[in-house]
Formats: structure tokens, C-alpha cells, sequence
């Protein structure tokens, strides 16, 4: 990965650690399959910096999906919350301003594109077969599990299916992204395992 582009992800806000950047960045950029890309839960954008830079590497698109006004454990009073992102006009958490500069301040404007808005709503008009797919968007069991029934169907043979936030130890975090999504994934047969990087879990469509 760029040297630049690796700093402008380090800056950009976010609760992604450098390793499991790199290694999202790495499993994007060793595609070998047609496709574009897509990111469920863009947040500030830097998970969409790490994509971003593997998908223009390969001349891809990178398609971030996120309405932008917080996962539950964003919202005042939860832990994850962070005030100076809510905009002061509505009172309501606006996380697209962050996005759309940290994907500026990158150079990824020609490869990132934005799509503003929920999850279930985009993922029932989408018919584009995916290479790479990568879920970190609501917490919640019913926010996963939508995300893991209504995207993972468009992932092709040998594309990529990225989880993030896969705490098998109900000790170190939230259980909904390991038992909405990784283990269903495994269980249907469709996915392999093939990494896991901290909380990051990189699976094969067979």
C-alpha cells in the first residue's frame, strides 16, 4: 500500500487497527476475480481508505454504504459515542462530512463511491455480482443478520467476504458479527476461512 495513502487511513477517524487495515487492504488488493467492491458501514472513511487504495490499484470501484448517522453504539450514552460528530442543525450524528474528506484528502474520489443510505434499502436494489464484500455496519443482531442475508448472496465463486468486529470470546466484544454473520457463513458452506487479523475475518466464497 502507498505510503501516502497509509497515513491518510491512520489520520481518517475510526476503530480499525493498522493489522487489520493492512490486512483488509491486502485480501482487496490480491482479488483475482471481476468485480467491484463494497463496504457496508463507511463510518469517517477509513476502512474506504484501505479499499479504496487496493481498488485503485486494480482499477475497481469501491462502493461505501452507510446512511451516515450512526451505528446504535455511536448514539449519546453508549460507549462508542463521539460528540463532535453531531451535527448541531438536526442534533443527530452526520458522519458524511468526515467521509467525503477523508476520501478527498486521499485522492480516492474517482474509485470511492459514496451511497448514502441504509443497508436492507440498498442491499434490495442491488443486482451487481460482487468480488469483495466487507460487513462492519450496525452491531445489533437484526442490523447483522439483514446484512449477512441480503449481501452475502452477491458475493461470485472465489470473491472475498470480510467481516469485521468477530469476537468468539464473549469476554473481548459485541456477539452479533460473529454469530450473525461469521459463523452462518461457515455453516452454510458457501465461505472458508482463510485469515483472521485481530477482530478481522477474511472468508472465500467457494
Amino acid at each position: 500500500m502507498d505510503a501516502d495513502l497509509r497515513r491518510h487511513a491512520e489520520a481518517a477517524r475510526g476503530f480499525m487497527p493498522v493489522e487489520e487495515g493492512m490486512a483488509l487492504h491486502d485480501a482487496a488488493a490480491a482479488l483475482e476475480v471481476p468485480g467491484p467492491l463494497l463496504e457496508v458501514g463507511s463510518y469517517c472513511g477509513k476502512s474506504s481508505i484501505y479499499l479504496g487504495a487496493a481498488a485503485k490499484g486494480q482499477g475497481r470501484v469501491l462502493f461505501a454504504v452507510d446512511h451516515h448517522r450512526g451505528s446504535e453504539e455511536n448514539q449519546p450514552g453508549w460507549e462508542w459515542h463521539e460528540p463532535e460528530l453531531v451535527d448541531p442543525a438536526v442534533g443527530r450524528i452526520d458522519t458524511l462530512p468526515w467521509f467525503r474528506r477523508a476520501v478527498h484528502d486521499a485522492g480516492l474520489e474517482g474509485t470511492v463511491v459514496a451511497v448514502v443510505g441504509d443497508s436492507p434499502s440498498v442491499a434490495a436494489a442491488w443486482a451487481t455480482p460482487l468480488a469483495f464484500l466487507f460487513i462492519d455496519g450496525g452491531h445489533g443482531d437484526e442490523p447483522a443478520r439483514t446484512d449477512y442475508e441480503r449481501w452475502t448472496p452477491h458475493v461470485v465463486p472465489g470473491g472475498v467476504l470480510c467481516i469485521h468486529d468477530v469476537f468468539p470470546d464473549p469476554a473481548d466484544g459485541g456477539r452479533p458479527p460473529y454469530e450473525q454473520i461469521y459463523r452462518p457463513a461457515l455453516e452454510s458452506g458457501r465461505f472458508a476461512e482463510e485469515r483472521a487479523v485481530g477482530s478481522l475475518r477474511v472468508l472465500r466464497r467457494r
